[in-house]
């Protein structure tokens, strides 16, 4: 008794690295394995995820509303926290597109940021917060 029991890992995932886990099988794929068993939480805030849902109706992907629904209400919602900002963090990276994941990660006091951008991973971390590959993340 009285040993505080670890909270879940909230990780914030950058939009290619959410978007590969959820449609490309492999190593990416165990991203999605780890969420759904409880491995760690991954932590939106709703600009991260208007791109979530922006980018997986790319023509690219082929998705009808239908899948885009289903992947979104099945595969991500039951699994994800939704935080509110609080302080919105600017100029922070090189890409002020991706300040909104910094953003994010300081209002959840995330565990890890977790990105395939260079303009991101070149920062290390952010207010202690480190910013690693999917494949170290997969590592940890």
């Amino acid at each position: 008794m009285g040993q505080k029991k670890r909270e879940m890992i909230r990780a914030v995932l950058d939009t290619n690295v959410l978007v590969s886990a959820l449609l490309f099988p492999g190593d990416m794929g165990r991203i999605v394995a780890g969420w759904k068993a409880g491995a760690f939480v991954p932590v939106f805030f709703h600009d991260t995820f208007d791109e979530f849902r922006r980018v997986l109706a790319y023509p690219k992907f082929s998705l009808t509303v239908q899948e885009i629904q289903s992947l979104i209400e099945n595969e991500v919602l039951p699994f994800c926290a939704v935080v509110d900002i609080s302080e919105e963090i600017i100029g922070a990276c090189r890409d002020p597109a991706d300040d909104k994941f910094l953003s994010c990660a300081v209002a959840a006091a995330a565990d890890y940021i977790v990105s395939g951008d260079g303009d991101l991973l070149d920062l290390v971390s952010f207010r202690n917060i480190p910013i690693i590959s999917a494949g170290a993340f997969l590592k940890k």
